[in-house]
């Protein structure tokens, strides 16, 4: 169990950003189950395997004023820093947001959902591993369904960090999910797909940071070489999980429809609307994220 709580580390947003957004936002996200719910407004508890090392970390964020984020963290001494810079990406806290409201300035149906959902960027999951993970539970099942999966391995394979009198379950690591047996409800092939993901995560071809350093095609190409990743699951593994800030997700058709709503473009092929997104460059990923947001709550 890890529980050292070492002192907070300041971070100074660059752009716009409202860690009371980010909650909103993960009360809805199904993946993110085991999120404290308990936490203050303006406040976030997580936990989760440091990319790389594996070993199990917690963070306590706060946001005491607008551009003023702390972050307390328990792991290990050596672990502080890598914590902390897997926290600024799993709020998109590593990307230069100073530019992200003049894509709405340019774009009036951007401004709309900028407005309407202001200081929100997107919130991934904790590294590629875990996104990739999620993908092979939750393919042609139930994200509630996948979503008590997914715990379920946590609770069996993963670790409890106390933090600030929490206990919070941290994923499988690699190495415990490579150990991973039924019954959990899921097919032998879906468990042996959770192994080599896992095998691939400790050859760090899952690193957020190699990932984002590759041409975006390129990226998408590797990712599909794991077993059970397709076009889809890549684009999730490398936006939602490496936070890649501009990629127009072609394959996300709840994306699609909102946008030909919201531009009014209702027989707008797929290039086509990519060809609209170009002018959310270089935040095509953040733009896309509130148009699905935006269709989920219109959908509610």
């Amino acid at each position: 169990m890890t529980s050292m709580l070492h002192r907070p580390a300041e971070l100074r947003p660059d752009g716009p950003f409202d860690l009371a957004a980010s909650a909103r936002f993960l009360e809805a996200f199904t993946p993110a189950g085991r999120m404290d719910a308990a936490a203050a407004p303006g406040t976030l508890r997580f936990a989760f395997p440091i990319e790389g090392s594996w070993q199990h970390a917690g963070a306590l964020i706060r946001q005491r004023a607008p551009g003023d984020i702390e972050i307390s963290v328990a792991a290990e001494e050596e672990n502080v820093e890598a914590t902390v810079r897997q926290v600024r990406r799993t709020l998109s806290l590593d990307v230069d947001g100073g530019g992200f409201p003049a894509i709405g300035a340019r774009d009036p149906v951007v401004g709309q959902l900028q407005a309407r959902y202001p200081g929100l960027r997107p919130v991934l999951f904790y590294s590629p591993y875990e996104a990739a993970c999620w993908t092979i539970v939750t393919n042609r099942i139930r994200t509630t369904q996948a979503a008590r999966i997914k715990q379920r391995i946590a609770e069996l394979y993963g670790e409890i960090v106390e933090l600030d009198g929490h206990r919070l379950t941290s994923f499988a690591a690699p190495a415990a999910l490579q150990e991973i047996e039924g019954p959990i409800g899921l097919p032998e092939v879906k468990i042996e797909r959770l192994r080599a993901v896992a095998r691939a995560a400790q050859a760090g071809l899952l690193d957020a940071q190699p990932l984002r350093a590759l041409e975006p095609d390129d990226a998408l190409r590797l990712l599909q070489r794991l077993p059970g990743i397709g076009p889809f699951s890549a684009q999730l593994i490398l936006v939602r999980g490496a936070g890649e800030p501009d990629v127009f997700p072609d394959k996300d058709v709840r994306l699609h429809e909102e946008m030909r709503e919201l531009y009014a473009v209702p027989e707008a092929g797929v290039d086509d609307l990519a060809v609209i997104a170009e002018r959310w460059r270089p935040y095509r990923s953040w733009v896309g994220l509130l148009f699905r947001i935006h269709h989920e709550a219109r959908l509610a």
